[in-house]
């Protein structure tokens, strides 16, 4: 999940929302699994120009130290993910989001045959960059990827080399249909959101509509005139059932929330210029 808008208590997006994230942690309706207790995670943006990050690998519908900080943490860009982990280690270091610098990154999904595609993966990583990694899985391999072609310059582009990349070095292996992603990043200003699967067929991404009309259809909810106008969510699975409240993220787009009017554009991934 993703939220950007006036700063608001975390608690009040992780925890009271009727399909919050942490109820989804235990009971997903439209992910690739129905309980993701291999971890959590969340970052936000505060006072600094770096990121803050709070990780576990204990269940998010159990771990008491997450209610109590998101009782006091406020922010207006926050980061959160459930993880269900896909063969990597149950680990702190393979917990979302990933964090380098000013950027935020998260993936839900999975880089088919990554075991045998991990070592060209990871000898693509700039050699400046290499030594912040610090876990295992395929998804922070894909953040430092985009890193290496440019994310902090150009950020669609840098994930569609990324992208790009890991789908040439899986045809070279014979690796069908390797990636399955929903994305997120952000430098703390804008977030750029990316829905794309090798196969077409990606995992749920749904984007919040306007406030100001959701607050026209839906007067009664008390709820809606707490939020500003320009609040975003970015989901997996909608946190409530609310006619109108919703937009599914179109296949093989990328969605950008930034100052001014928001935009959906295509994305398409691309094969860069490296010899490995």
């Amino acid at each position: 999940m993703v939220y950007s808008g006036e700063p608001v208590l975390a608690e009040d997006l992780l925890f009271k929302p009727e399909h919050s994230l942490i109820e989804q942690s235990l009971h997903s309706r439209m992910g690739a699994t129905t309980t993701n207790g291999d971890g959590f995670g969340i970052g936000w943006y505060g006072e600094g120009p770096v990121p803050a990050i709070f990780k576990s690998v204990e269940p998010a519908w159990n771990d008491r130290n997450l209610r109590e900080v998101t009782t006091q943490v406020r922010t207006g860009l926050l980061f959160a993910h459930v993880r269900a982990s896909t063969g990597t280690p149950v680990q702190r270091s393979n917990c979302h989001p990933f964090r380098h610098g000013s950027w935020l990154w998260m993936h839900n999904g999975a880089v088919g045959g990554f075991h045998e595609l991990k070592r060209d993966l990871m000898f693509a990583v700039d050699p400046s960059l290499y030594p912040d990694v610090e876990g295992s899985t395929d998804s922070e391999a894909l953040f430092f990827l985009a890193l290496t072609f440019g994310l902090e310059d150009d950020p669609i582009a840098a994930v569609a080399r990324a992208v790009g990349f890991v789908e040439e070095q899986a045809e070279r292996r014979g690796i069908p249909n390797p990636v399955q992603a929903t994305m997120a990043a952000s430098d703390g200003h804008s977030v750029w959101a990316f829905r794309y699967s090798t196969a077409h067929q990606s995992r749920t991404l749904y984007h919040s509509t306007n406030v100001t009309r959701l607050r026209e259809l839906h007067p009664e909810l008390e709820m809606l005139r707490t939020l500003s106008d320009d609040t975003r969510f970015v989901v997996s699975e909608p946190l409530r059932d609310l006619p109108g409240a919703w937009r599914e993220v179109p296949e093989s787009s990328c969605g950008i929330i930034q100052p001014g009017d928001d935009e959906i554009r295509p994305f398409e991934p691309t094969r860069p210029a490296l010899v490995l």
